[in-house]
């Protein structure tokens, strides 16, 4: 994969940065954000991923507009958190002098990170009207939408691919958390079953006893 994509990317000079998706399992989605063809890339895990269909957010930008790009301070703490963000800009920003962008801004993308992870929501900036039509109105952000998390799992010195800078080592595969969770009911259900075992072997010893000599001495012949 990385020979090939790497390779499609050196056609153009505007597929310089590339996002491809990676699905596994079907439900579980990974997302490569690569700088085509020498690299860096990383790969992330996608979660909570929420559209703009399902939010039905009042928010709205025009088509073609140049968003504001906004980051957690946390992205200056670490080496690697300053790369994802690099990147991040370099994709997601729009380039400068494209023919296809309008020369004006009115959304914002925001990054937030928060328990190791990226959170990404999309706004718009809208003003609102003043009495006063000399004063000058205040930006309020509106949500747009769509709502996803990044979670870094790698970050690679080549293009989807190459030496490993930085790995998560606290990361469990969506997979590896399923079969956890099997296996949990799975353990459960056995021992459900084991104690019913146990109160029927209980039951039947109970029945299989001998009866006791005084167990009828309070008990009358009228009785």
């Amino acid at each position: 994969m990385e020979a090939v994509v790497s390779t499609q990317s050196t056609w153009k000079q505007w597929y310089q940065r590339r996002v491809h998706g990676e699905a596994r399992k079907k439900d579980d989605l990974y997302m490569w954000v690569s700088r085509a063809p020498s690299g860096p890339s990383v790969r992330f895990h996608v979660t909570n991923i929420y559209t703009m269909a399902e939010l039905k957010l009042t928010g709205n930008c025009l088509k073609g507009s140049r968003p504001m790009m906004v980051f957690d301070k946390q992205f200056a703490s670490t080496p690697h958190l300053q790369l994802i963000k690099s990147l991040l800009t370099q994709t997601f920003g729009s380039p400068r002098h494209h023919p296809r962008t309008k020369p004006f801004v009115d959304h914002v993308f925001s990054f937030t990170m928060q328990d190791g992870r990226i959170w990404f929501r999309n706004y718009q900036i809208v003003y609102d009207s003043e009495k006063n039509e000399k004063a000058m109105a205040k930006p309020v952000l509106v949500e747009v939408g769509p709502r996803f998390v990044l979670n870094p799992l790698r970050v690679f010195t080549g293009s989807f691919g190459g030496a490993t800078i930085f790995q998560n080592t606290n990361f469990v595969s969506p997979q590896q958390a399923r079969v956890a969770i099997m296996r949990q009911k799975r353990s459960k259900y056995t021992e459900q079953q084991r104690a019913k075992r146990r109160k029927l072997a209980k039951a039947i010893d109970t029945m299989n006893q001998p009866p006791k000599p005084l167990a009828d001495v309070f008990y009358s012949d009228s009785d």
